[in-house]
């Protein structure tokens, strides 16, 4: 009975996280996704990064955005700078891991351009460091962060937005980036059809 009522207690949390989330960050959404559409609608590309399952997150939205996510359209310009084990070991091993995406980021990335950078607790330094650069480039960021925020709440610009997750665990705070990337991902693709004519 104890496992059954550990399980019980999962769904409670989730589902008391969600609404919380449900009612803080409908609008930062919209606001990400717009900032997200425009620059795909420019020319631009969305890159994508986080470590464990962030980097898992990272690679859901920009697979989504190549491929499709519910509806068919021409693959959009998203690129997870997770994916290449022989750049993220020959940057790790040259360097410092904590360069593993601001390397890449600043080879990659252009003015206009938009990283989505993911942490859970907002204190990745890999992380920090792809959002230094991505600035130093001219781009904008979306960040999806729990808890405080972290360092990247205070690194953040004007037209940059924070998705912060009202929870301090790091499961609650993984499921809700999930809802987020398909939030994100319906209204991009809304955006694009919208423009597309």
């Amino acid at each position: 009975m104890a496992y059954l009522e550990r399980v019980q207690k999962q769904f409670e949390e989730s589902l008391a996280v969600k609404q919380a989330a449900a009612d803080v960050l409908p609008e930062l959404l919209v606001a990400a996704a717009d900032l997200m559409s425009r620059s795909i609608l420019a020319g631009g590309k969305i890159l994508s990064c986080g470590n464990g399952g962030s980097a898992g997150d990272a690679q859901h939205f920009s697979s989504e955005l190549l491929n499709r996510f519910e509806m068919e359209r021409p693959g959009l310009p998203g690129m997870a700078l997770t994916t290449d084990a022989s750049t993220l070991t020959s940057i790790a091993n040259d360097y410092a891991y904590e360069e593993v995406f601001s390397k890449q980021v600043r080879a990659l990335l252009n003015t206009g351009d938009v990283l989505l950078a993911i942490s859970t607790s907002g204190n990745s330094e890999n992380v920090c460091r792809a959002m230094t650069a991505c600035h130093e480039r001219g781009g904008h960021i979306v960040a999806l962060t729990g808890r405080d925020g972290g360092r990247m709440a205070g690194m953040l610009r004007e037209d940059d937005i924070e998705i912060r997750v009202p929870s301090p665990r790091t499961a609650r705070i993984q499921e809700i980036h999930l809802v987020a990337i398909h939030c994100l991902c319906d209204l991009i693709d809304q955006q694009v059809i919208v423009a597309a004519g």
